[in-house]
């Protein structure tokens, strides 16, 4: 039987959970060929460098095997001038220089949501942290954002959930239960599509509020998103809003209830919250790696040549724990100075939802730091979803003594 490799062990499902020691032993091989002859790059430094390399592609059309991904043709699997003309579309109604003031404008209704998903936990003493706060404070949030109706969450969520637990990257992917995982992606894919194909033209006859009719409605100098771009970069805006705000959230408070000094230090000083964020997201990264990156030449790094052609993976959370880099990595210091970690990427295709995220997760955390009277965890760790970019707990069962006004 062949060893697996550390990486191939990190994406075991058993290990979901904690990926962290086999990320310490893949840093060991900054730039480590995989024997499917990819390569993963796991280390800060060599990270950064490649996601400001032009001789990266991240347009996965461009791989020798092209990875089963939702996400083809939309910003985040494109390569300029494609990449850059889609992303100026999209910006125009997401914030500036056109909308300077609309994540901030969002804020007070962002408060009102969280708000009312503690108030609707009164009189209970154990509640689901994810099905209750972490979930629907985001979803909630980015329909509203993007002019989804509320109606159409659940049936979002299903489609989303079941194209997420479709992919699997590491060795898993050949049992029998994750084929039949894989072999339901497809039509979930194409309902997710046609749907927000139907929404489009909706708003293209009766505009509305919200992203999609803005980019339904483009009168920019650069013309509108075609309906096939408009539609697979809706869709990039719905994964990340259900998935990466929703896993942070869930980790923020699994990492606070380890560590209670520095949910202790949180209580005292809630204005530590900003930079508090910042150190949450290094150290638990939403995405945990993306998976649609090549090169288009031969490129030596770290002593290695990855070959043009080659597939390669950028670790984000083994890179936002590497010694080089941060001082101690496995400890949570809320306090943590130059913590410039890779939690929304870098380069161009930088999370351009991050500040839409920071809010929410800043807004989200201080109202359960406030209002959830000493919570306790009832599992720890928690179960796991098996999605391996979208890293989260499916579920957080607290324990309370109740709900603060």
């Amino acid at each position: 039987m062949v060893e697996e490799t550390p990486w191939q062990q990190a994406l075991r499902y058993e290990n979901r959970p904690n990926p962290y020691p086999f990320y310490e032993e893949l840093r060991k091989t900054p730039v480590a060929r995989q024997p499917d002859g990819s390569y993963v790059v796991s280390t800060y430094r060599e990270l950064v460098q490649l996601l400001h390399d032009p001789r990266v592609s991240s347009d996965q059309r461009k791989l020798p095997v092209p990875v089963e991904n939702p996400f083809v043709g939309t910003i985040i699997t494109t390569d300029p001038p494609e990449h850059d003309v889609d992303r100026r579309r999209m910006m125009r109604h997401f914030g500036p220089p056109e909308c300077p003031h609309m994540i901030a404008g969002f804020e007070p209704q962002i408060r009102r949501i969280f708000t009312g998903l503690f108030d609707g936990m009164q009189g209970k003493t154990r509640i689901d942290l994810v099905d209750e706060f972490a979930f629907p404070g985001p979803v909630t949030v980015i329909c509203e954002v993007l002019g989804v109706p509320l109606e159409d969450i659940p049936s979002f969520h299903a489609w989303i959930e079941t194209a997420l637990d479709g992919l699997d990257l590491g060795p898993e992917a050949t049992t029998e239960e994750q084929q039949r995982r894989a072999a339901a992606v497809p039509a979930a894919v194409t309902q997710l599509r046609q749907h927000l194909g139907d929404l489009l033209d909706q708003y293209r006859e009766r505009p509305g509020p919200g992203v999609l009719s803005g980019m339904a409605n483009d009168d920019g100098p650069e013309g509108p998103l075609s309906q096939e771009a408009a539609i697979g970069n809706a869709m990039l805006m719905l994964f990340a809003g259900h998935e990466t705000t929703v896993n942070l959230i869930a980790h923020s408070v699994l990492s606070l209830l380890r560590h209670p000094d520095q949910l202790e230090t949180l209580r005292r000083r809630p204005g530590l919250i900003v930079p508090g964020i910042e150190e949450l997201l290094r150290f638990e990264s939403s995405v945990q790696f993306w998976p649609t990156r090549s090169a288009l030449e031969d490129i030596e790094i770290a002593g290695t040549t990855i070959p043009a052609g080659a597939p390669i993976f950028v670790a984000y959370g083994a890179a936002n724990r590497d010694p080089k880099r941060f001082e101690n990595p496995d400890k949570l210091d809320l306090e943590r100075p130059n913590n410039e970690h890779v939690g929304y990427s870098q380069g161009i295709h930088y999370c351009f939802g991050a500040p839409l995220a920071r809010l929410e997760v800043q807004i989200g955390v201080s109202e359960f730091i406030r209002r959830a009277e000493n919570p306790r965890l009832v599992e720890d760790p928690p179960p796991y979803r098996r999605n391996q970019i979208f890293r989260g707990p499916k579920h957080l069962w607290l324990d309370i003594d109740g709900v603060r006004d």
